[in-house]
């Protein structure tokens, strides 16, 4: 299973990893707020991550780690 890791604090929200996801596993917290004021990204389905990398590419920020 892939492990994912996330700088919440730089996360600004804008969703782009939750649009590359080809399975779904990324939402924006609502329930969250960063030190920026922002909702970030987090894992709601973790086990169905296949490692590809697709949301740490998309990310402006480089805020996601991907690790096989």
């Amino acid at each position: 299973m892939a492990k994912l890791t996330f700088k919440t604090d730089s996360c600004k929200g804008c969703g782009l990893c939750v649009d590359a996801c080809p399975k779904q596993v990324l939402v924006i917290a609502k329930d969250k707020i960063n030190k920026k004021g922002h909702h970030p990204v987090e894992a709601a389905r973790p086990e169905n991550c296949i490692a590809c990398a697709f949301c740490a590419t998309m990310c402006p920020d480089c805020i996601i780690t991907v690790e096989k």
